[in-house]
């Protein structure tokens, strides 16, 4: 079962991670920081340039602690979070992933969420550390809180559609 939970971790944290470090860098395959604030300005987000770099420090500090097995129901809480702002962001189109659909990041969403109830392992920081296992109210907070917070998120940085259904895209500043 541990090295199950190695292989899952270290797949889903690091993809996770390098889908952040594509949002602040040209790094795996990115278009810069400027590319990520163009990414969330075409999708309706208020914020710019710090929404950009919000976004990419979460994929990327949640993915390498999730990897890591470091303090897992928080990483996983925040994975949760981006990644369902990510799947908010791809409803309209559908569930499966060939139509640029949600499908992606709700399994993102769903093995967060089941590596916050299973936890790391053996081996992972936080055994290493003599965490684990982690209090149930501590990971049932996590699960509820990190898909709340993004909806939050959603709701608060996301720019009203206008009467032809686009979105305004004024210049916010940076």
């Amino acid at each position: 079962m541990d090295s199950g939970l190695l292989i899952l971790r270290l797949a889903v944290g690091l993809l996770i991670a390098g889908h952040g470090v594509q949002k602040v860098s040209f790094r795996l395959g990115g278009n810069g920081l400027a590319g990520g604030t163009d990414e969330f300005r075409r999708d309706g987000f208020r914020g710019g340039r710090l929404t950009a770099l919000v976004a990419g420090a979460s994929q990327i500090g949640s993915g390498l602690f999730l990897a890591a097995g470091l303090l897992t129901p928080l990483a996983a809480m925040a994975a949760m979070g981006v990644m369902t702002v990510a799947g908010t962001v791809k409803r309209p189109k559908g569930l499966w992933v060939q139509n640029d659909g949600y499908e992606y990041p709700l399994v993102l969403v769903v093995v967060s969420a089941a590596l916050a109830l299973t936890g790391p392992g053996r081996w992972s920081v936080d055994h290493a550390l003599a965490v684990t296992p982690w209090p149930a109210w501590i990971i049932l907070s996590a699960i509820v809180l990190g898909p709340v917070s993004a909806l939050l998120t959603r709701a608060v940085l996301h720019r009203p559609a206008d009467t032809r259904g686009e979105t305004r895209y004024a210049r916010t500043a940076e």
